[in-house]
């Protein structure tokens, strides 16, 4: 799993390639099987023509040009146009459906980051940079795009054209072609010693390239609090250290990277020269015709191209190889909430709910979050959650939502253990609505509609009118269709909860959860939409989380949390006539109020 850290700390790197890395890119290769037969069947073609030529113009060195004869001469001269004709056919064929094979494999790869990112739990988004997930799966995929394009399928032909090559080599003279790969093992090594440092390479260049991206990311989310405070000069600073970080690695990479192809060109040059020393010169026993020489150049770049190609693939390989970590690290986390086998469908339910001495810690030997909370909510009833931050209010109606799996104890709703049950069938009858609301890029019928997928404008019309939203709707510009931005950036805080509230409360569920949900409607909003949720709650179990404790008055049940525990229960009055803990809250709350009052008179 990818460690947790900020923009400004390294991620782990593995000293090894992982091979099975490779291999796993390779099974998005089978869906397209087809189409790469076809793609092979046209690259063997091309091969065995790459082979032929060389052949032929030994023929035409060695018998037909000296013979003087004609006839031959324009037969294998045809021939040599026939087979360039082709081979650039099939040039262009295997390019377009490569480049075709390879970029479905790339969508089904970040289809599949992306569907998987989704099921991950909410501690994953909480414990790393959201930037650092971002650039898995953008960058990173793209990164790999030129390698599947075209690597994989390309390496193919070349390994063919090799051996092939070789075959055909050591048939017209194997004392020439062991003289042609002397130098062949010091390539094999040259690739081996680089390949050590370039990886090391490019792993500091994906852990700089992923600070980078996780600090834009958090810059472009914080900007309105960066000129609140005028910290751009600040912000400015620290990017340009981290993108000095990716510059620097970036051309040490390229560095090694580039060592390659001179190297094994340079190999190559001097093989060829060699060859031309022996058969000129006749050493080591080689006797061969002029004709049979110039084929053996054409043979040895035949030779030595395709292990200049089968190089740069290992180096793309060695390079992707880092990206290939960072991708399939992601995609190996397992999910921590998911269905157990077998598990059922939860019927229609009715809202009964039980904590049984429910325990929760977020790690195995962790403290406790929650220590033996025990309760039992009949239908329709409403519950409020209140207590000093921190206490425990937000992990109840987690787990009741099933965000996390209890530690001990059970959570059960109608008698079923929500362990017991599938996520969708648990989450469709529950309308969640977080503090931290969210708005949807789009127009706002789309992001009230997004509670239920299939409801109609009349629906969504009811449920903004329910709660007082559709007013200030339709005082906007084009009143439902109204577009707003990522994040709802062009709507007042109070207008994104109602818009959020809407769209719970649209999806009918059978338990409605409000954490904090009127934190930021002013007092005189809050009103109206209290009378909306007043007939809106009845028949249904709730549980709200709120700091007013003017939303909750009318609880039917309020619960004091505080370290873990339930300290009190009960009524709104019940709790002011202990004159505990929640009587405490209360009175303090209301003084604050009476101030504010008093000095608003005074002024």
């Amino acid at each position: 799993m990818a460690q947790r850290n900020t923009y400004r700390e390294d991620e782990e790197l593995e000293e090894k390639i992982n091979f099975r890395d490779i291999v796993r890119v390779g099974a998005y290769l089978k869906p397209y099987k087809g189409q790469v037969a076809r793609i092979l069947v046209v690259v063997v073609l091309m091969s065995c023509i790459t082979v032929s030529v060389p052949y032929l113009t030994k023929v035409m060195i060695d018998s037909a040009i000296p013979n003087k004869d004609l006839g031959k001469l324009a037969l294998l001269t045809g021939i040599l146009a026939l087979l360039i004709l082709v081979f650039e056919i099939g040039l262009r064929y295997r390019t377009v459906a490569i480049t075709r094979v390879g970029q479905l494999m790339l969508k089904d790869m970040r289809r599949d980051i992306f569907t998987h990112i989704q099921t991950l739990p909410f501690s994953y988004f909480d414990s790393r940079p959201h930037g650092k997930i971002l650039i898995r799966v953008v960058n990173y995929v793209n990164t790999l795009s030129d390698t599947l394009s075209s690597g994989l399928i390309n390496v193919i032909a070349d390994v063919f054209t090799f051996i092939v090559t070789l075959l055909v080599m050591f048939a017209i003279d194997w004392r020439l072609t062991l003289w042609s790969l002397v130098l062949f093992p010091l390539l094999i090594l040259w690739v081996r010693v680089l390949q050590i440092f370039q990886r090391r390479a490019y792993q500091k260049l994906s852990n700089k390239q992923s600070n980078l991206n996780a600090y834009i990311h958090e810059s472009i989310a914080g900007v309105k609090t960066t000129q609140t405070f005028a910290q751009e000069k600040r912000q400015f600073d620290t990017f340009q250290e981290q993108q000095g970080d990716v510059r620097r690695q970036w051309m040490k990479a390229v560095h090694i990277q580039f060592l390659m192809w001179p190297g094994v060109q340079t190999i190559s040059t001097i093989t060829i020269a060699f060859i031309y020393y022996v058969g000129i010169l006749g050493f080591g026993g080689v006797c061969v015709t002029t004709g049979v020489l110039i084929a053996f150049i054409g043979y040895a770049n035949n030779f030595w191209n395709p292990v200049i190609n089968i190089g740069n693939f290992y180096n793309q390989l060695i390079t992707c190889s880092a990206y290939l970590e960072r991708i399939f690290e992601t995609l190996d986390v397992k999910p921590e909430i998911t269905d157990k086998p077998g598990a059922a469908e939860l019927p229609q339910v009715r809202g009964k709910v039980d904590f049984n001495d429910v325990v929760f810690r977020y790690e195995p030997r962790g403290r406790n979050i929650l220590n033996l909370v025990d309760f039992h909510i009949e239908p329709g009833k409403t519950v409020a959650l209140v207590g000093p931050t921190g206490a425990g209010k937000t992990t109840i109606i987690n787990l009741l939502s099933r965000f996390y799996d209890v530690s001990e104890g059970s959570v059960t709703i109608d008698g079923y253990d929500v362990r017991d049950v599938t996520l969708d069938s648990l989450r469709r009858q529950m309308g969640v609505m977080l503090q931290d609301t969210f708005i949807f890029s789009g127009n706002v019928r789309e992001n009230i509609r997004y509670g239920r997928l299939d409801a109609s404008d009349q629906e969504i019309e009811a449920a903004a009118r329910a709660v007082h939203a559709h007013e200030f709707i339709m005082d906007l510009p084009d009143g439902y269709e109204t577009k707003v931005e990522e994040r709802g950036s062009t709507l007042s805080a109070g207008q994104r909860q109602l818009i959020s509230f809407a769209r719970v409360l649209l999806a009918d569920p059978r338990i409605l959860i409000l954490d904090e949900a009127t934190s930021n409607i002013d007092t005189r909003t809050e009103e109206a939409l209290q009378a909306g949720l007043n007939h809106l709650l009845k028949g249904r179990t709730s549980f709200i989380i709120a700091h007013r404790l003017s939303t909750i008055e009318n609880a039917d049940q309020i619960f004091y949390i505080d370290h873990g525990q339930i300290v009190e229960h009960g009524s709104h009055h019940e709790l002011l006539d202990q004159r505990g803990a929640y009587w405490r809250l209360y009175e303090s709350q209301y003084a604050m109020i009476r101030v504010e009052a008093s000095e608003a008179a005074k002024s």
